[in-house]
């Protein structure tokens, strides 16, 4: 499946971006880099949330219900709730975007956004490499800002809405913890170390000496 994810019709933006990626890590090569590729499958890390989906959702109503014993739970119209969730997916990465932006040379100049239509999944990309720290923010800023700090001021308030809307953006951020998790288990003794966002798959190239 993950070959097919590699072979899928690319839009001539991703193919002009890949032929950047490409271009970029042979420069990488030539100045004395090692070039590992990370990336995660797109089936993998929806199967990921898919097995998170109760453990997160009970653990959260667990909360709610812990702190809130009479509190009603009701939830919004479905129409509305799907309008929001799809309003911050949008969000999700631009959120990507913007912090990758702060650590970048040339800033918002260096992102670009996409849409994998075969997975009907939205993504943002940053063209140049980043050092660890800015990367990995950056990979993780939507599932802390609009998930976990929501879900935990939606249990200190008691508001199921925002509860949901926290453990769903919560679940939505699966592919990003796969993603860093994949980098955490990367072990190495290289000194110098960036790191480049795959273009057109979920992932990264390290780069090393």
């Amino acid at each position: 499946m993950k070959d097919n994810e590699k072979n899928r019709k690319l839009s001539e933006s991703e193919q002009r971006r890949l032929r950047d990626y490409q271009a970029l890590c042979e420069q990488m090569k030539e100045k004395g880099y090692r070039v590992r590729e990370l990336t995660v499958s797109i089936v993998k890390a929806n199967l990921f949330v898919a097995a998170a989906a109760v453990p997160v959702i009970g653990l959260g109503m667990f909360l709610f219900f812990f702190f809130h014993r009479d509190a009603p739970f009701r939830m919004m119209n479905g129409i509305v709730f799907l309008f929001a969730v799809l309003a911050l997916t949008v969000v999700h990465e631009l959120i990507h975007g913007l912090t990758w932006s702060v650590f970048s040379k040339d800033h918002f100049k260096d992102i670009e956004f996409g849409f994998m239509k075969e997975y009907l999944t939205p993504y943002c990309t940053c063209k140049v490499p980043l050092k660890k720290k800015g990367y990995v923010l950056g990979t993780l800023m939507p599932l802390i800002t609009l998930g976990i700090l929501p879900a935990v001021f939606a249990l200190i308030v008691g508001n199921p809405d925002l509860l949901i809307l926290g453990l769903v953006m919560i679940l939505s951020a699966g592919g990003d913890v796969l993603i860093v998790l994949q980098l955490l288990r990367y072990k190495t003794d290289a000194k110098d170390i960036v790191l480049l966002d795959h273009p057109t798959q979920a992932g990264l190239a390290v780069f090393e000496k």
